[in-house]
């Protein structure tokens, strides 16, 4: 993630005061990527391999705890401050308007669908996929939601609102996502947070909408089933009326 900043009203915001959820998961990572860089440099990345998402050994060997721990792990000191970075800007404000079991929810459902995607399109893959980038994704689309016409500095520099922002780096993650080249980024992951998170937010008002219509068409069903037989009984009538009384 690139760096934001963003103003509320006239006064330029950065965050805000930091939660309490937000503190721990920057400690935890944190300190998870100091025992990554003390492997490396004992000359190991053990870590890596065994807590990173490497689909094939969840396939394969079931390491399923994979699709969790790998949100944890970062691929250097400029991965885990961008993403640290971005964490501290949106995860502020959403655990203080969501409250902490809400938000600590939405973070670990958005960070393991972002993993179960990048399992998913590359089964028996052998390539590590680290980082919280699918969660950070999952927490910038939820800010865009709740407050989309918010503006945020892009680099410092270009101010946006947070709604286009969400669009654009959707839009980059998805046509990263179709390209065959290898970058080394897991956009199918960023994607994935992004898109899990959209339907974890808006499930009910779709499921509301759906049973909505539903109702609805099942309604004009009747309605045309009645008249349907309220015409028939109609012409039934005339056509009794029509032959005359009945002498006994």
């Amino acid at each position: 993630m690139n760096s934001y900043n963003y103003v509320r009203g006239s006064g330029a915001f950065f965050g805000g005061p930091v939660t309490r959820t937000v503190r721990l998961l920057i400690i935890i990572n944190v300190a998870v990527f100091l025992l990554q860089f003390a492997g490396r440099l004992a000359g190991t990345n053990a870590v890596d391999v065994y807590f990173g998402l490497i689909p094939a050994l969840v396939t394969q060997h079931f390491m399923v705890w994979q699709l969790f721990t790998y949100m944890f792990l970062h691929g250097g000191v400029w991965h885990i401050l961008f993403n640290m970075l971005a964490l501290f800007m949106f995860g502020n404000d959403l655990e203080r308007v969501w409250g902490t079991r809400r938000f600590v929810t939405y973070y670990f459902i958005t960070g393991v669908g972002a993993g179960i995607c990048s399992w998913l399109v590359s089964i028996n893959s052998r390539t590590v996929t680290i980082g919280a980038s699918g969660a950070i994704y999952g927490l910038l689309l939820a800010y865009g939601v709740l407050w989309p016409n918010r503006i945020v500095y892009l680099n410092f520099l270009l101010p946006i609102k947070i709604k286009w922002l969400v669009i654009i780096y959707g839009a980059i993650a998805f046509l990263s996502s179709l390209s065959a080249a290898d970058s080394g980024v897991a956009h199918i992951a960023h994607l994935g947070g992004m898109v899990v998170g959209l339907v974890y937010l808006k499930w009910k008002d779709w499921f509301v909408r759906y049973r909505i219509r539903s109702d609805q068409r099942r309604r004009e069903d009747l309605k045309r089933q009645f008249e349907a037989y309220y015409a028939e009984m109609r012409r039934k009538l005339e056509s009794e009326d029509k032959k005359g009384p009945t002498i006994h």
